[in-house]
């Protein structure tokens, strides 16, 4: 395939963390060979015997894990989704994405399977991704814990600047409720206490109001 190229094997200079010899790479089903994977701190490697290969980076990869589902593959492997095209496009594949222009945002996933020979490498494979990858924070998940909302500044508002927001208590607020506010207001404080009155009945709870209702009159 026309994305396997030649370059050197990561090193120490690059954070290796595992290096394991005699696997499979997988990728949407189409075997690409045996050679040696290489987890760094930099970047996820696959080289065959010839020297050819490819590079992951960390922020493309969306998902990795162990498989040992043989009804999805034979073979147990470290699993890998990466949000990225490697395969080459054919003519027929680079027309449907001219005729169909709905398709622009959705972004292209590609499966790649790592089969080492040895299966119990596998876990050690797994815990090398998780910390390099870990090394590697996806930019969106550290902008969502950004606060947007408007910050209360004490200092200010102790000098007696800026809004201060307004309180009231439940007669105060009572008295700025409209008509209709305040009958809905009613309808639903009914509501609630016929529903706490019966789920007591339901609990067996012994009310003043349930013990009368069962008094034997003489």
């Amino acid at each position: 395939m026309s994305f396997l190229k030649s370059f050197p094997p990561p090193g120490s200079a690059d954070g290796l963390r595992q290096q394991q010899s005699d696997t499979e790479a997988v990728l949407n089903g189409k075997g690409l060979g045996t050679g040696t994977l290489y987890i760094a701190e930099s970047r996820l490697s696959w080289l065959d015997g010839s020297g050819l290969g490819f590079s992951l980076e960390y922020p493309t990869i969306s998902l990795h894990a162990v498989s040992r589902d043989l009804n999805a593959y034979p073979r147990e492997h470290l699993y890998v989704m990466v949000n990225a095209q490697f395969e080459e496009e054919s003519k027929e594949s680079v027309a449907d994405e001219e005729e169909d222009d709905s398709d622009d945002d959705v972004e292209p996933i590609a499966e790649f399977r790592f089969v080492p020979n040895d299966k119990s490498a596998l876990e050690a494979m797994f815990t090398a991704m998780c910390e390099c990858q870990a090394l590697h924070p996806d930019p969106e998940d550290e902008d969502s814990d950004d606060y947007d909302g408007e910050e209360y500044d004490v200092e200010a508002h102790e000098q007696g600047q800026g809004d201060i927001p307004t309180f009231y208590t439940y007669e105060e607020g009572l008295s700025h409720l409209t008509a209709e506010g305040q009958a809905t207001l009613e309808r639903l404080e009914g509501m609630l206490s016929q529903s706490v009155s019966s789920q007591y009945n339901m609990a067996g709870v012994r009310t003043e109001d349930s013990i009368r209702d069962y008094e034997v009159i003489d």
